[in-house]
């Protein structure tokens, strides 16, 4: 397992990029599905990482929190041939078990995860309702999977988003598994 911090090649103000992906439901999903929302938050994550297995109740808890307002998206780029656990059949039976309410999609070509220059999982990137990155990091200050999170960041963070208040600091990198990429 390579651990790696995420970093920042989309920044403060930059649009979202777009993207058109298969989701667990078999159905294509583009960033204008959700134009209806106050915000939309897109996390690279996976089902094998531990760092993301510990984040679970985090990510359920984000969408019970603020889902109603901003639009949550998983999007798995790992390589199935790599890391079997991560295939589209396995992100179905994790979804399921874990009760994700919010969409899970399979970026096969691994495009958008260099497009918005994710590197681990999980790599949240939280825009506003203009598709304007607001904030790249952290879902809570938990860095290591048997951590107990004593600050929800990014539910603050969505939070004041929702509300209209400014996010003070745009960057405060993730932790977790490195992306697994396909052999070029």
């Amino acid at each position: 397992m390579v651990l790696l911090e995420s970093q920042i090649k989309l920044k403060k103000g930059d649009i979202a990029p777009d993207f058109e992906l298969l989701g667990i439901d078999d159905k294509r999903h583009t960033l204008k599905d959700y134009e209806n929302y106050k915000g939309i938050l897109v996390i690279f994550m996976c089902n094998h990482c531990p760092y993301v297995k510990a984040k679970v109740d985090a990510l359920n808890e984000l969408f019970e929190e603020c889902g109603k307002d901003i639009a949550i998206i998983g999007i798995n780029s790992n390589d199935p041939t790599n890391v079997p656990e991560d295939s589209f059949d396995a992100m179905k039976q994790t979804a399921k078990e874990k009760n994700f309410q919010f969409d899970y999609l399979v970026d096969e070509t691994q495009e958008i995860a260099k497009k918005y220059g994710a590197m681990c999982t999980p790599d949240p990137f939280l825009f506003n309702s203009q598709k304007e990155l607001v904030f790249h990091g952290r879902i809570d200050n938990a860095m290591k999977p048997d951590d107990t999170a004593t600050e929800k960041t990014m539910i603050l963070n969505m939070k004041k988003l929702i509300s209209g208040e400014k996010i003070e600091k745009d960057f405060d990198p993730s932790i977790g598994c490195s992306i697994k990429w396909k052999e070029e």
